[in-house]
């Protein structure tokens, strides 16, 4: 699990002096070290981190409110970035969302530390609700969004239950990627699940006789 290629989030809160990428990747790599050493999520203080990344408690706490804040920050820095939509089509941008989600699951899969910390996580319910408040909850927002677009310029019938409709978009990939982990993940999986949901939203075009 290697924070190596990650950058902070942009979007953190900001207080105190001006940020130190460096310090903070110290900080975020310190966490993983700590993992990598067997140590239970529940006993990750903010103090055994400050030791082991060498900072203080207060470098910690200007940019990070909380054990639980820093630790959605972990996690987020080891997972593939979330990715940049075309906006061509509703086709398109489904067919990147969701090849997304496939590659956090081979992620997932391929890193056996970052396979604990998921568990982890949701055997804590206060980082568990973080990571779905910051994480989870934009994703979907996003993915509801680009449906809703799509229903207003008639890519999507008219009639379409949007909340239902991502549900079944992202359930498959969802269902492969954690539920059954040991099916496969192919390439081209994300299109295949994206036309084969999509034949049966798509407007029918009425011919008259």
């Amino acid at each position: 699990m290697s924070l190596a290629d990650s950058k902070p989030r942009p979007d953190g809160p900001v207080r105190g002096r001006p940020r130190s990428e460096a310090v903070e990747r110290a900080i975020l790599e310190g966490v993983v070290k700590l993992l990598e050493d067997g140590v239970p999520l529940a006993e990750l203080s903010i103090e055994r981190v400050a030791r082991t990344a060498g900072v203080g408690k207060a470098t910690i706490y200007r940019r990070w409110s909380g054990k639980e804040e820093l630790f959605v920050d972990v996690v987020r820095a080891a997972e593939p970035p979330d990715p940049v939509l075309p906006g061509t089509s509703l086709r398109d941008d489904l067919v990147v969302l969701l090849e997304s989600l496939r590659q956090r699951g081979l992620a997932s899969r391929s890193s056996a530390i970052l396979h604990n910390v998921y568990a982890q996580m949701k055997s804590s319910p206060k980082i568990w609700a973080a990571y779905h408040a910051n994480v989870i909850a934009p994703r979907r927002a996003l993915s509801l969004e680009v449906l809703r677009r799509a229903r207003q310029s008639g890519e999507l019938r008219a009639d379409v239950d949007l909340e239902l409709a991502n549900d079944m978009f992202m359930g498959p990939m969802l269902v492969r990627s954690v539920m059954r982990p040991n099916d496969d993940l192919p390439e081209g999986l994300a299109e295949q699940i994206v036309d084969t949901v999509l034949e049966g939203l798509r407007p029918v075009s009425s011919t008259g006789s």
